[in-house]
């Protein structure tokens, strides 16, 4: 099948430990899950653009900003200036104000804004996103997760009974404007720094989210999200880090991923020097090796049928997943 043809394409930009994630749908339209990070020189912008004029995308249609740390808002104004954007999507207002470099990319966004050459969408739990091409539904926003179980979901968690609790998040990653995207018969997970007191909401006392088939590792791989009773519950069979080489990939979390009851594929961005030679994937599976910054990228194709992809710009090779 040509590459393209009714599929849905989803870029793993490398913005050294923030977050990048272009989706390009079967009919042209594009949507980008955070901007990565302001400063060196429009470094991750730059990378952003590369990877949306691989995918013939001339305008960025959607800009998800999921919270306004730095890593994930900070390259928007940068983004702007290089490619057209058509809207942007967050949560809301910063919650956290208790730190400059947040406070600094959420005032540089906001004046973006301003210039009101952007519509913005405020995306709630439980919204559709008007996407065309894939379905996007929002499972998180500013705090709040569903309510209800989604369609085919609810089933009670037995985890949950000797499951860890972890006390509330004080910071932005808990307000992480999470989507599940549905393509055809797959379904991918992206809650970008969503907590792990957080994810206990959305499979305890029953599992809302059901099994996943593509993970995008939250928080970089770091052990303040990707719980045990997170992973057991939505058990993905490939997931996606977007670590970088000296951010994210926490053993603990690692480990919890790795051993995850479905999982037939873990990928990387980059090799996780905490995780050193124990916890990390083998080459193939990393974009970027120990001392290598390259600014390669994983491309995932998806087809409605369930059947996919995963393409390592470093090593040019594919791995095929089919359905099961």
């Amino acid at each position: 099948m040509p590459p393209n043809q009714n599929s849905l394409r989803i870029y793993f930009v490398d913005v050294e430990g923030g977050q990048a994630t272009l989706f390009v749908t079967p009919t042209g339209r594009s949507l980008l899950i955070d901007a990565g990070w302001p400063g060196n020189d429009g470094r991750d912008a730059d990378r952003i653009v590369a990877a949306a004029r691989k995918a013939g995308v001339s305008k960025i249609d959607f800009v998800l900003i999921t919270h306004f740390h730095s890593d994930h808002v900070g390259g928007a104004p940068q983004l702007a200036a290089r490619i057209p954007i058509g809207t942007f999507i967050d949560h809301g207002e910063n919650r956290e104000n208790n730190g400059a470099p947040t406070v600094q990319v959420w005032q540089a966004y906001e004046q973006l804004l301003a210039t009101q050459k952007y519509k913005r969408i405020t995306a709630k739990p439980g919204d559709t996103l008007p996407i065309q091409g894939m379905e996007a539904t929002v499972i998180s926003s500013d705090g709040a997760v569903i309510s209800a179980p989604l369609p085919g979901a609810g089933q009670d968690n037995p985890k949950c009974k000797d499951a860890e609790h972890f006390p509330p998040d004080q910071t932005e990653n808990l307000r992480s404007l999470g989507v599940l995207i549905t393509f055809g018969k797959l379904r991918i997970l992206d809650l970008s720094d969503l907590t792990r007191d957080k994810e206990a909401e959305l499979v305890c006392p029953r599992n809302k989210l059901g099994l996943i088939d593509i993970f995008v590792v939250s928080h970089h791989g770091w052990y303040q999200s990707n719980s045990l009773v997170f992973l057991t519950g939505i058990a993905p069979r490939v997931a996606v880090m977007d670590n970088g080489a000296k951010k994210g990939g926490t053993p603990s979390a690692w480990d919890i991923i790795e051993k995850s009851p479905r999982l037939e594929g873990l990928w990387q961005l980059h090799f996780s020097e905490e995780g050193g030679a124990a916890h990390n994937v083998a080459s193939e599976f990393i974009a970027n090796p120990e001392g290598s910054d390259a600014a390669n990228y994983l491309k995932l194709t998806a087809w409605p049928d369930g059947n996919f992809e995963v393409f390592n710009s470093r090593t040019q090779k594919t791995k095929r997943y089919s359905l099961r």
